[in-house]
């Protein structure tokens, strides 16, 4: 299966979703203008009940000691359904399961194969999914919970080989203008897929997203939310990646269903010394989906 199909594949698969019927008055976010800014404010938040499909779309640019030249270029797609489940209650009493399982699907990447020699290749990263329940905390958010590693890169530079699992937390704080906080996942690798070198440490490492975004009037939004990454495994000088970012986002209906768009440039004001990502120009196609689950499974309504 080429990698074209596979994210075909995906996205019409979720598509499903959006697409099905719904009882009247429960398309979601479906409605008034009023209808349209709230839920381009919900997803806005890592933690809301708006089911959605992100997909990313950027040009990396990577540089590093081990490159002579201009910085390397590559091109990759990340596709992350965020899929809410609702556990117990409703409304201001609701607790909830969110999980954003992310895949990345490199198209084009630069993979440096000694001094100021490059192989391009494409193919799958590995899956993170995080598990996080939330309760109900009024204007604070909060969510803790397992993430799981799955090994599915397609090459060895694209992933880490074994299984992983770890911690996963959400803290945050929105108001009416706007929305910030983190989102933290730390992995330990488990096991071993059959073709990892016995030789390699585990895995350990660290994604901590952090977030803000001010709302604007007829649903435009202003913020970030880059990723923050910590290799344990990786040599002195290596380790961090700190980026800094800046997003212009508008959410806009799209038939049934309402469509958020944000577009941005990233920065890494610390990254890794001999070879990593310096920049980023970001394009995001976020489509409301049909909820798969809509009755808290533990009751309680």
């Amino acid at each position: 299966m080429t990698i074209s199909r596979l994210c075909l594949g995906v996205v019409s698969l979720l598509a499903l979703f959006s697409l099905a019927p719904v009882a009247r008055g429960e398309e979601p976010g479906a409605g008034s203008d009023r209808d349209v800014v709230e839920t381009g404010r919900k997803l806005s938040n890592p933690l809301s009940d708006v089911s959605a499909l992100f997909m990313e779309f950027d040009l990396n640019f990577a540089d590093g000691d081990l490159n002579l030249g201009q910085s390397e270029v590559g091109i990759r797609t990340i596709i992350q359904p965020i899929l809410p489940f609702p556990l117990r209650g409703r409304g201001k009493n609701k607790w909830s399961l969110i999980t954003r399982p992310t895949i990345p699907v490199l198209l084009s990447e630069p993979i440096p194969s000694g001094l100021d020699a490059f192989d391009r290749k494409g193919g799958l990263g590995d899956t993170q999914l995080p598990m996080v329940v939330s309760p109900p905390t009024g204007k604070w958010l909060l969510g803790v919970g397992p993430a799981f590693l799955i090994p599915t890169s397609t090459n060895d530079a694209f992933g880490r080989q074994q299984w992983g699992v770890g911690p996963a937390v959400v803290v945050g704080y929105q108001t009416k203008t706007a929305v910030f906080g983190t989102l933290g996942q730390y992995y330990s690798g488990i096991g071993s897929r059959g073709d990892r070198d016995p030789g390699i440490p585990d895995a350990s490492y660290l994604h901590l997203l952090y977030f803000m975004f001010i709302n604007l009037p007829e649903a435009w939004q202003v913020g970030f939310d880059p990723t923050v990454t910590f290799d344990d495994r990786a040599s002195s000088g290596n380790k961090w990646n700190v980026p800094v970012m800046l997003l212009v986002a508008k959410t806009t209906p799209f038939g049934k269903l309402p469509v958020k768009f944000q577009a941005g440039i990233e920065y890494s004001v610390v990254s890794q010394e001999a070879y990593g990502q310096h920049a980023r120009f970001i394009l995001d196609v976020i489509p409301v989906i049909r909820p798969m689950v809509r009755r808290p499974l533990l009751g309680g309504e």
